[in-house]
């Protein structure tokens, strides 16, 4: 699977971005702690006949993190990207802390998105359950800390993929360990390593705790284009009603709750009815 990786400049900032695959487009927001060396999922989408282009969101990657001044910045430069690209419209995909971005877009930008997907998204103004994870969480991902994080994370799953796997996707489910692991496919654990190996925080973590802050409730109102919202009813990093918020907010949407492990929707068992649930919905509103 070949990928693309350049980087253009608007204003004086910096916009790096992916290509994966050729055919329709699709823009995909990815989660916290990424950047456009995104990998899960990718695959699926490519063998569909899908373009997926992957810009690293502000913060992340080489990606300026003056983009992410406010939403309406970050999304401009979004929309830069596609003039770039010399493409109209797109589907949209927001994973995760990539939610509250292209719920923006797809409410101001509507001529440019065709359809919009929601991924284990955050939609609503996002509280830690625990004063003490939120402090703890800021100390790892903190700009000039998490760099070293990373490099531990990455280095044991490489050495003990075993043990990286049983301290980290707990992390990611409501379910005891033992279930999970029950729940794992072979795949996975390649899979697993590779997103650790190119996971960085950079000043993209902290500039997500600013932007999940505010409401989108406006926003979510007023997106018009078809809305599938996919999300795990085991997921212990965004909640289920994140999702049923949304449900409630955007008019021309459905709803899927999955039973996978957790967080990573494209791992585990379950994992392919989220695939056939995204495919089956792009291809339906493709041309």
């Amino acid at each position: 699977m070949e990928r693309g990786v350049a980087s253009f400049t608007y204003e004086d900032l910096t916009l790096e971005y992916s290509i994966t695959g050729e055919g329709e487009p699709i823009l995909y927001l990815h989660g916290g702690h990424s950047n456009c060396l995104e990998q899960l999922g990718l695959e699926e989408l490519v063998e569909q006949g899908y373009s997926v282009i992957i810009p690293s969101r502000a913060g992340y990657g080489h990606t300026s993190k003056r983009i992410g001044k406010s939403l309406e910045t970050a999304c401009s430069f979004y929309v830069e990207l596609l003039n770039e690209l010399h493409i109209d419209q797109v589907h949209v995909i927001a994973a995760s802390t990539g939610g509250p971005s292209g719920i923006y877009l797809a409410s101001h930008y509507p001529e440019r998105v065709k359809t919009f997907t929601l991924q284990g998204a955050v939609t609503k103004p996002w509280k830690e359950a625990r004063k003490r994870d939120a402090l703890f969480s800021r100390f790892l991902f903190y700009p000039y800390v998490e760099k070293f994080v990373w490099k531990g994370v990455s280095s044991v799953a490489r050495f003990s993929p075993d043990f990286a796997f049983k301290t980290i996707a707990p992390l990611y489910s409501k379910l005891p360990y033992k279930e999970i692991k029950e729940r794992t496919l072979s795949r996975d654990w390649y899979l697993f390593d590779r997103m650790t190996e190119f996971q960085r925080s950079g000043h993209g973590f902290w500039i997500d705790l600013h932007q999940m802050k505010g409401s989108l409730e406006q926003e979510l109102d007023s997106i018009q284009a078809p809305t599938l919202i996919v999300h795990s009813i085991n997921d212990a990093i965004v909640p289920l009603d994140h999702a049923e918020y949304a449900k409630g907010h955007i008019q021309s949407s459905k709803l899927c709750c999955l039973n996978t492990w957790g967080h990573l929707l494209s791992l585990g068992k379950g994992s392919e009815d989220h695939n056939n649930e995204v495919i089956g919905f792009l291809n339906h509103h493709s041309a």
